[in-house]
Parts: C-alpha cells; structure tokens; sequence
C-alpha cells in the first residue's frame, strides 16, 4: 500500500490514546477489594540479619501483613532462576547465586527487601514499613568489581569463593598469542565502562490477583513480556500448573531491558494476594528504582590491539571483570559473555581474538540488560582502542579504518570470535557519515572555536550488534464479521510503536487501513506463546510472523471468496487496493468485508483465524557510524555537542518515523551515559551516593543536539522480510563516538583517554 504499507511514515496509531490520559498503565488499575504493598529494604550493603521485629508495624492502623522471608521458606516458595548456558574456562560450571525474594541471614547490598507490608492504603503501608525494626549487624562491604576478586576481600558469598561467579574465554588464545608476537605495533588501553540506571519514565508496578474459588494467580505487571515471567511464577516460584498462572501487561512507559525480569515485588505481592484473598498492589517510588532495578553495564577493562607496519590489524586481546552486584539476576551472567562477548571483533579483519571474561560479585545492586546488554560494551572497547591506534601510529582515525574493515564482497564474512555477518558495507556507511558531518571542514570550525578560547572535537565511531534471533514468535490473525483484523502476538511494545508498525504490515500484505487492525499484545491468557521485546527482536520477528499470517489468511479468504461467487481459486485475484477478490478477466468480485460477513459463525467468533511461527535462521546485524562534534569549555570543563549525525544499515524500514525516533532515543542514553550518568557507590559503606537525581545527572533537553539521522540500508539475508532490528543502535554507537570527540578535543592538552 502506498499509503500504509511498509516504508511508509505512518503516525503513530498509539499516540492519540496515550498523550489524552487514555493510556492503561498497571498503577491505573485498582481492583474492589484493593490492598497495597510497600518494601522494608536494608540500610546497610553488608551485614548479618540478626532479626526483623515486625510487632509494631503488625499493629500499626490498616495493616493486613508483615512477611519475611520464614514466611516465605515455611510456605515453600521458590527462588527465581537465573541463565548462565556456558562451562568456565576450566570446564566447571559457574558459580551461580540466584536472587533472593527477601533477606535472610544476610543482606548484601542496600535495597535489599527484607520485609513486605499490606495495609488498606498506600500511605498507611508505607508508614508501617517504618515500624518494621530490621537489626543489622555491620560487615565489610566491597563495591568494585577488580577490588573484590582480589585476595582479601570481604566474602559475599559462601558458594562462590573470591566473590568469583564465572572465569570464562571465547577465541583463540594461541592464535592472539602469536598475532602479539608478530606485530610491529601494540596499543593498549585499560577503561571503565560506567554503570548506569534505566529510569524508565513509569517505574516498575504490579497488581496481585487470586480467585477466590480456584486459587489461580493472576499478575498485572508493567513488563517486557508476560510469558518468561508466567513460565518463571509457575515452574520455579509457586511450582504449579502453568494454567493456574495468569500475567498481564497493559502500556508500558519504557523499559530497556530492566522490565524483562521477575523481581521479587511480583513474587511477593501474588504471595500476599493468595494469603489474604485479596488484591495487592505495589508501585515503586522513584528512589526504589535508583536501589532495586537491575542496573546496567559496570565493566573494567583492559584491552590491547596489535598491528604490522602497515596499520593492519593482526589480533586483539581483551580482557574484562564484569560487575554482577550482590547476586544475579535471571541475565546477569549471561550479559557479558553470550550476549555480546562476539561483537568484541567489531567490523573489521582481526584474524586472531581472545576475550576473557571473570564475573564478580560485589556488594551493589543486581546488574543485568541495559539497552544493547553487552553489544554497547564491546562497540566501546573496540572503537575506543582503534581511536587510540590511530593516535599512536600519526594516521587518520578513518583511514585505519578503510585499511581493516570487512569488505563488503567478503560478505558472509565469519569473524575471528564466530560471529557471522551477512551484510553490510562498513567503509561506505562510514564516508557517507562524514560527508554528512561535513568532516572535511572540521579543521576551520576547529581553528574559529580556537580564537573564541575553546577546544573543539571530532570523533566518530563505526559499530555492529546482533539482533533477531532470540526465539521462534507465533502471530496470530482473527478476521471479524465487519473485516476488522486482530493481531495477537508474544512481543510486548514498552514505547516503540507496535501497533503502528505491526498494523503496517498488514496493511501492506492485506490492503486494509491501519485503524481496522486492532494489536493485543500483553495477556497470557489470550496469547498462547511469547518471547516479549529485547534485543530488538520484536518488528525482525513478529512482524515476518505477521506477514507470513496475512498470507495465510489471503488464501483462506481467496478460498472462501471463490465459493461464495463460484469460481476456482485458482482464478481469483486479490486487489489490497481496492479490497477486492476479483475472477480474473470478469468484473465479478466480493469485497473484503463481504467475504468476511458471508464466513460469521453463528456465535459471534472470527469468521477467520490463522497462525503463523516464524523463527529466524540465523541473527541480524545492524551497523551504522555516528560523529559527534562538541566544544569543552577550558575554563569549566563544560561540554557542548554542537553536531551529531548518523548513518545506520537497518534492513529493511518498516516506518523511517518510529526508527527515526528509536534512534533518537538511543542516542540520548548514549550521550547520557558518555558525559553525564554514572552510578557510584560509597567504596568503604557500599552506600549509593547517587540515590536521587540531584546526584544521578540524567541527559536533558539541551544535553543532545537536532540530529542528522539517516540510513543507507542493504536488506538482511537472514530475515524474511530483510529487516535488521534498530532499537538498541543508538546506545550502541553513541558512547565511544561522543568519547572519541571528547579526547580529540583535549587531544592537545596531552589527554589520551577518559572514562
């Protein structure tokens, strides 16, 4: 469809609903009967629980319950399960801590829940929860991760000694060696990559439900996906059939990646509900989300490159200790080492690489999958040390690049860490990036920021990740009596503009306006299967499965249209312009709500349904480039971006509006994480020092400049519809390009590198 079919810039359908309050977000549900929860969390990082007094809160005004963690032991509930699919280096496997639901025995970091209050209200939980005396008994607290894997360090844990959770390696330590051996060059970089918070826009919130008869469980719950969570409650919490589990997610107000996990707020209230009969609701208060959301990234690394003379590279060697907090949450092991650990080869012809990877427990909040959830990790280790190389060896920082990408006729091209791209011409991508920053005329805008006294920077980064292969999706398509189409689908929008894009696609395939295709995403009753949104899988895979289910739903139709005029199927055409099936060669056609009333069973169901699973063959891998050209202030330290352009391959575009918007925001958390967020902790009391946002900087309107997005897109081999994925990109790109511009700017001043 010209007008609404895929590539089209269609507003989103979302937007009106959303901006007028007719939003449905989970702290807007309040149920009869509604109770509501609040947290006792620990004060302390480190220390033994010697007793929770809860005797005064029990007889505090509205209160309904105190539960701790006895409660919970004596009622045998589960813990939730965390993914580690991989053998250390020494062929063990690692040494996992799952999260605990409440504190006993022991809290380890502050923010721990220790205890959950019921009450009639809000306020009069929030009150009781201060009555709740929790007597702790101070031990030594460790914050950095390369801190607490060293000898002596306080013992976090019993079942994983040195605070050790995993000591893991992917390449080729021989080959590297010898690419070291052989290299006419070596250059070295030792980084921080900093720890961030999420801060979603709507903090995370949840509403417990039991019914009365049969005891089934219901969750109302602002996530990522209902299906991981509902699988999680029902295997590995309450242990029961998967049928007496119910999770539900309405709008979603941001997620990335901290919306994908089971915390144990959702755990604790369906535990309350169930003891009490009636429904439990808690919302999180800003200050909770800054001590209990997953954090994200919190990497030390060293890395080293080698090249010959010619500026080749030969090998990498990297090395990292990755920051799991206090215990692990359901990705923390896998983040920094499968999710992105292959990306570490970036887009060029290293022949030799080998990355180790040692994960440590310390006493700090879980950490887990932040936007990109590892890719953005690797894109900064390597675009920062090739910046690097280039300084060392007097040669533009893009023509070390041209000499060692991978060249597009190489594609598919299988790099030294098992990464395997299908497409993508980086040296392109990369030249139509500067010309559209106008780098060639960076000099003389660098000269007159000069004589106004200011240190002006270039810098620009080239980046891959992997999207797209995380799962198998089922899309399901139901055509009313009135030729009204619903998609039911596993993915679940937290901001991106679902059910303008999967309305798109059916709309390209089927004809029909996208205010007749209604989207339900979020209910594990209605939707069978699911595999929620992260990693940018949600528009690369639910929407070939869509696609594939409009096809199947056009033969069907087609079928039913040839009986109902009496024709041969084989001789009828579909017109998605006209919404016509037509016999070819005559004027006799049935429109599409025609053959849609004609097919209405009796019983008011959908007068078609057809299903479609598409499970992609291999991952995608979006690229791109991103410049940054900013000021610093000498006198200040200040630092203002005054350009950012992009050029990113994304596949195949389903709406140019919503990416464009994607990647703006993605920027703005890259942007946000190179100058201005950072996550600290206290290093003798593991007390966080950046607990509200008169502390945590979080990038603002004048933060990030009007960006010059566009793309140059070669469409996947690996997708059916050659889409690559684009959600993370932004974040992935924008922190070493933004660095990058930093250093070149101080470059002068003798500066070589600053987190």
């Amino acid at each position: 469809m010209g007008r609404f079919g895929i590539g089209q810039g269609v507003p989103r359908c979302e937007d009106e609903r959303l901006v007028t309050g007719r939003g449905r977000f989970t702290d807007d549900l309040t149920l009869p009967g509604q109770t509501y929860a609040a947290v006792v969390r620990a004060t302390e990082a480190h220390a033994r629980l010697a007793g929770v007094e809860t005797a005064a809160a029990r007889a505090a005004p509205g209160v309904l319950a105190v539960i701790t963690a006895a409660d919970l032991a004596a009622a045998g509930i589960g813990t939730p399960g965390t993914l580690a699919p991989f053998r250390q280096r020494d062929g063990r496997p690692p040494n996992l801590v799952p999260r605990s639901l409440l504190a006993a025995n022991r809290v380890r970091h502050v923010g721990e829940a220790v205890a959950l209050v019921v009450a009639e209200t809000a306020e009069a939980a929030r009150d009781a929860a201060e009555l709740v005396e929790v007597v702790l008994d101070p031990l030594p607290a460790v914050v950095c991760p390369v801190a607490a894997l060293a000898p002596g360090a306080p013992a976090i844990w019993d079942q994983a000694p040195g605070n050790l959770c995993f000591d893991w390696e992917l390449g080729d330590a021989a080959a590297t060696a010898a690419g070291f051996a052989a290299a006419a060059r070596v250059v070295e970089l030792s980084f921080v990559n900093n720890r961030v918070i999420a801060h979603p826009l709507e903090g995370r919130a949840c509403n417990a439900v039991v019914e009365p008869a049969t005891g089934r469980l219901t969750l109302h719950v602002a996530s990522q996906g209902v299906h991981g969570l509902k699988r999680q409650l029902a295997r590995d919490i309450f242990k029961r059939p998967a049928d007496q589990i119910r999770v539900v997610t309405g709008d979603v107000g941001g997620g990335f990646g901290m919306k994908m996990f089971l915390y144990p707020e959702y755990v604790l209230t369906l535990f309350a509900a169930r003891q009490l009969g009636r429904p439990v609701k808690w919302t999180a208060e800003r200050s909770e989300g800054f001590l209990a959301d997953t954090h994200g990234r919190d990497h030390v690394t060293t890395a080293a490159l080698a090249l010959d003379a010619d500026g080749r590279f030969l090998a990498m060697r990297v090395e990292v200790v990755a920051n799991l907090g206090a215990t692990l949450s359901e990705l923390g092991a896998y983040i920094p080492t499968l999710a992105g650990a292959k990306l570490h080869a970036g887009v060029y012809r290293t022949p030799a690489i080998h990355l180790r990877v040692r994960g440590a427990f310390t006493n700090t909040a879980p950490v887990d999958a932040y936007r990109g959830a590892g890719r953005p990790e690797a894109a900064y280790c390597i675009e920062r040390l090739v910046d690097i190389a280039a300084r060392q060896l007097g040669l533009d920082p893009a023509e070390l690049r041209r000499r060692n990408f991978i060249p597009a006729d190489a594609m598919p091209y299988t790099t030294a860490l098992g990464a395997t791209y299908d497409s993508g011409d980086f040296a392109r991508v990369l030249d139509l990036a500067l010309a559209r920053a106008d780098a060639a005329g960076f000099a003389d805008r660098r000269a007159a920021a000069a004589r106004r006294g200011r240190a002006r920077g270039l810098g620009f980064a080239s980046y891959i990740e992997v999207c797209g292969a995380a799962g198998a999706e089922t899309a399901t398509l139901e055509v009313a009596a009135d030729g009204r189409v619903t998609v039911l689908i596993g993915t679940q929008s937290n901001g991106q503009g679902h059910e303008t894009a999967y309305a798109q696609v059916i709309a390209d395939r089927l004809g029909l306006d996208p205010s007749r295709v209604t989207v339900v995403q979020g209910d594990s009753d209605r939707i069978a299967t699911g595999g929620g949104t992260g990693a940018s899988r949600s528009i690369p895979v639910g929407a070939a499965a869509i696609a594939e289910g409009a096809e199947l739903l056009k033969a069907r139709m087609i079928a039913a249209a040839a009986d109902q005029l009496e024709a041969a199927a084989t001789d009828l055409a579909f017109d998605p312009d006209r919404g016509c099936f037509t016999v070819v060669g005559t004027d006799r056609s049935l429109r599409w709500t025609e053959v849609a009333a004609a097919a209405a069973p009796a019983d008011g169901g959908p007068s078609f349904r057809e299903q479609a699973r598409y499970s992609p063959p291999a991952s995608t891998y979006p690229n791109g480039c991103h410049v940054c050209e900013l000021e610093v202030d000498p006198d200040t330290g200040a630092v203002e971006i005054l350009r950012y352009t992009v050029v990113d391959d994304f596949g195949t575009v389903v709406n140019p509006e919503l990416l464009a918007g994607q990647v703006h925001g993605g920027v703005a958390q890259g942007i946000g994480q190179a100058l201005l967020e950072r996550t600290v902790y206290d290093p003798d009391t593991g007390q966080l020092l950046t607990g509200a946002f008169v502390d945590y900087a979080l990038p603002r309107a004048d933060t990030v400049p009007a960006i010059d997005f566009s793309t140059e897109n070669t469409p996947c081999r690996t997708n059916a519809l050659g889409i690559k994925g684009a959600g993370e990109a932004g974040a992935i790109g924008a922190p070493p390009a933004v660095i990058n511009a930093l250093v070149d700017a101080l470059a002068p001043l003798g500066v070589t590198h600053i987190d």
